[in-house]
C-alpha cells in the first residue's frame, strides 16, 4: 500500500519515490524543490518556500522532494546540489527554476508560469485588467487565429514567458483606443509608474521574430526610471546605474513613492542619451548593500533619497550634498559625473600607521601605491577574517614573506576584501583568493591556482616574477 502524501498544516505538498510518478502529473503547473536536510541554503529557503506555497495555493503547487531518502527520484531528475528548483507541467519536467529566492520572488515568478504562454484577450475588459497591473505587459494584436505574425509571437512567448507578462488578442479592434491599426505588439508599463516624462505605451515597430521581440523588450521594458528590486536587480548588473533609495512603497503609497521618483525623471529627461540608466529603490531594502558598500547609516539622511551611481566595471559614486525638492542638487551631480569631475567612492580601512611587517597590509586607499607600483612584482592575499582557510594559510604566508622580505623587487601583501572594495580585474569570489601583479603589467593579474605551501609560492614565483628572488638574503641564479 502506497504511503499517502503528506502536508499537514503545510501547504508545501511533499513527494516521494512512491508516489511522485502518480502526483505530479496532476498538477499542471509544479515547483519541486529537491533538498537535503542537512543543507544551510535548504533551511534558510524554507520559511520562503512555505510563505509562496500558501500565496500561490490555487494557483500554483508548490512541492518538496528529500534527497536523503529518495534517492531514485532525484537520481532520476539529475540532482547533484542542493537545494535545486524545477517546475513541471502535467508531470513533466519543464525547465530550471533560476529566479528568486524570497517569497516574493517566487510568487511573482511563478505566477508568471501559471496558464498558457500568452494569455489570450477576448474583449476590452480583458484587455484593461490585464494591463493595469504592478507589472508590465506585453499585447499582441493580430488579425486572426491563423496570422503567421500570431505563429512568430506566440513561439516568442513560449520562451520569454519566464520574464515577462504577454497577452494577445485576434480582434484588431481592441488595440484602436492606442492606435492600433494594424498586426503589432505593445508594450504597457506599469500604472503606477505612470509619468509625463515617457509614453505609458510603447509600440514595437520592428520584426516578429523572437530575436526581434527580444531587443524591443530589452530596450523599452524598464524606461527611464525603473523601479529597483530585490528580484530584478541582476537585469541592471550590466548598465551604468543611478538608484535613489527612499521610502518607497507603491503598496501602500503610490502617490508619496512617486514623488521623489518624478524628479528624479525632470532630471534624466535633461541627461537620457547620455547612456545611464536611472532607478527608484526602498531604501529598507537594500539597507544592508548601502552600509556595506557605501557606508550609509541606518539614520544617515533617512527623510530624503540618497543617489549612488554604479557603473557596470564596479565604480561606485554618491552623492552626498543633499536632494533639494527642486532637483538642482541632483542636476548639478549629474553634471559633475559626466564632466568626469567626481571623485570614485571606495570603501577603505583606514592606512595603517606601521606597516613594515613581513606581509605588507594593503587597504583600499593604498591598493594604488603597493599592488599597481609598477617597479615591483606584488603577490596579494585577498581574504577574510572569519575565513579557516585563510588562518591556516597566515603562518605559510608570513614565513614566505619573510623570506624575501630582503628582496626590493618583491611584496607580499594581503587585503582584507570584506573591509575594502576590491579593484576591477580581481575576480573574488571565495577566500582566500591569491593573485600575481608583476611589475609593468599590473593590467593583468594572474591568479594563483597551486597548493598553499610555502615551497609551492617560491616555485611559482620563481617562474613569474621579473627578476631572481632573494631569498633569505641570497640572489637566486637564473
Amino acid at each position: 500500500m502506497l504511503s499517502s502524501p503528506a502536508r499537514g498544516r503545510s501547504d508545501v505538498l511533499e513527494l516521494r519515490d512512491a508516489d511522485f510518478d502518480y502526483l505530479a502529473p496532476e498538477q499542471e503547473t509544479l515547483l519541486v524543490k529537491f533538498y537535503a536536510p542537512w543543507c544551510g541554503h535548504c533551511k534558510k529557503l524554507a520559511p520562503e518556500f512555505e510563505s509562496a506555497a500558501s500565496r500561490l495555493k490555487g494557483t500554483v503547487t508548490l512541492a518538496k522532494v528529500d534527497c536523503t531518502s529518495n534517492t531514485e527520484t532525484c537520481k532520476h531528475y539529475g540532482v547533484t546540489g542542493y537545494p535545486t528548483l524545477k517546475i513541471f507541467r502535467n508531470g513533466q519536467e519543464s525547465s530550471s527554476y533560476d529566479g528568486p529566492r524570497s517569497s516574493d520572488g517566487i510568487v511573482n515568478y511563478m505566477k508568471k508560469q501559471a496558464g498558457p504562454d500568452s494569455v489570450p484577450l477576448q474583449s476590452e475588459h480583458d484587455l484593461e485588467n490585464f494591463i493595469n497591473n504592478y507589472d508590465a505587459s506585453l499585447v499582441g494584436f493580430f488579425s486572426g487565429i491563423d496570422s503567421s505574425q500570431l505563429a512568430e509571437f506566440l513561439k516568442g512567448a513560449s520562451l520569454m514567458r519566464e520574464s515577462f507578462r504577454l497577452a494577445h488578442t485576434t480582434d484588431l479592434q481592441l488595440g484602436n483606443k492606442y492606435g492600433v491599426t494594424y498586426e503589432s505588439v505593445l508594450l504597457f508599463r506599469p500604472p503606477r509608474l505612470s509619468s509625463k516624462f515617457e509614453e505609458s505605451v510603447v509600440h514595437h515597430r520592428g520584426s516578429m521574430s523572437i530575436t526581434g521581440l527580444r531587443r524591443f523588450i530589452r530596450d523599452n521594458i524598464f524606461g527611464l526610471c525603473p523601479h529597483l528590486t530585490k528580484e530584478n536587480k541582476d537585469s541592471f548588473k550590466k548598465r551604468d546605474l543611478l538608484t535613489a533609495y527612499y521610502d518607497l512603497d507603491y503598496l501602500r503609497n503610490a502617490k508619496g513613492s512617486n514623488y521623489w521618483r518624478n524628479r528624479v525623471l525632470k532630471v534624466a529627461s535633461k541627461f537620457s542619451s547620455q547612456g545611464l540608466l536611472y532607478s527608484v529603490a526602498n531604501r529598507n531594502d537594500f539597507m544592508e548593500e548601502l552600509e556595506d558598500e557605501f557606508g550609509l547609516g541606518p539614520s544617515d539622511g533617512a527623510e530624503l533619497p540618497f543617489v549612488t551611481i554604479r557603473t557596470r566595471t564596479g565604480n561606485k559614486y554618491t552623492m552626498r550634498e543633499e536632494f533639494t525638492r527642486d532637483g538642482k542638487s541632483l542636476e548639478s551631480f549629474l553634471e559633475d559625473y559626466f564632466a568626469g569631475r567626481l571623485k570614485r567612492y571606495v570603501k577603505s580601512e583606514p592606512v595603517p600607521a606601521k606597516n613594515i611587517g613581513a606581509v605588507k597590509v594593503v587597504v583600499a586607499d593604498t591598493f594604488e601605491e603597493i599592488v599597481n607600483d609598477q617597479e615591483k612584482d606584488v603577490l596579494i592575499e585577498f581574504y577574510a577574517p572569519w575565513c579557516g582557510h585563510c588562518k591556516k594559510l597566515e603562518p605559510k604566508f608570513t614565513e614566505l614573506g619573510e623570506q624575501l622580505y630582503s628582496d626590493p623587487n618583491i611584496v607580499i601583501a594581503k587585503m582584507d576584501a570584506t573591509a575594502n572594495d576590491v579593484p576591477q580585474g580581481y575576480d573574488v569570489q571565495g577566500f582566500p583568493a591569491i593573485y600575481f601583479a608583476a611589475a609593468g603589467r599590473k593590467n593583468e593579474p594572474k591568479r594563483y591556482e597551486g597548493t598553499r605551501e610555502v615551497k609551492d609560492f617560491i616555485s611559482f614565483l620563481k617562474r613569474e616574477a621579473s627578476k631572481p628572488l632573494v631569498l633569505n638574503g641570497v640572489k637566486e641564479e637564473l
